[in-house]
């Protein structure tokens, strides 16, 4: 019986959230409604705020659950991977699920809303920490620490700069293309300095 009851929540969420998606990229964020969205899902308006405490907070759940992605899958790496490639591999095989031009309507859609944007980027911040917990369990040594929050805050770097890049070439190339260039970048960098002890743990 939860499992149904579970299975029905998650039907009701996705009809608000492609619902609301839907009319964000027709009418725009502002110019649209609770009460439409909630006609198009096919719910009160009651029953949305089950569901989401504002319009805006459709956008953000679907940036939500992208750190916990990735950080399942820096939990699931192989032994001999280090860090950084841990963190590159768990990134890309999550972004290659999001479709392109799916990536590029969200992100506009996000950047047409100054409320919406400072949001998404406080959300940045508890990507981090998620992506940071995750090699911290994988990684415990103390002395780690701080080399590891950097990737984690590099990877979710790696993201936004991705992002903001497949927006203005407008798939000129892909969103993975643009993620391995740019954790070719980063790690041609901290290859260029490993006689540096400070960056060494980066990588090994």
């Amino acid at each position: 019986m939860a499992g149904l009851r579970e299975r029905k929540r998650q039907e009701t969420l996705r009809r608000i959230t492609e619902a609301g998606i839907g009319l964000f990229i027709h009418k725009g964020i502002d110019a649209t409604t609770l009460d439409e969205i909630a006609a198009m899902a096919g719910i009160s308006r009651r029953t949305f705020f089950h569901y989401f405490k504002s319009k805006d907070d459709i956008l953000l759940s679907l940036q939500k659950g992208m750190g916990e992605m990735i950080a399942a899958r820096v939990r699931q790496a192989g032994d001999a991977v280090s860090p950084i490639d841990a963190i590159r591999d768990a990134v890309i095989a999550v972004c290659a699920e999001v479709p392109a031009g799916d990536m590029i309507a969200i992100d506009r859609l996000m950047r047409s809303s100054p409320a919406v944007q400072a949001r998404k980027q406080a959300s940045y911040v508890e990507h981090e920490r998620t992506l940071y917990a995750a090699l911290r369990e994988r990684w415990p040594d103390p002395a780690r620490e701080m080399a590891l929050r950097l990737v984690a805050m590099l990877a979710i770097g790696a993201i936004r700069l991705a992002t903001e890049a497949l927006g203005v070439e407008g798939e000129q190339r892909t969103l993975i293309e643009l993620l391995e260039t740019g954790f070719d970048a980063l790690t041609d960098e901290l290859s260029g300095a490993r006689t540096d002890n400070r960056t060494t743990s980066l990588l090994a």
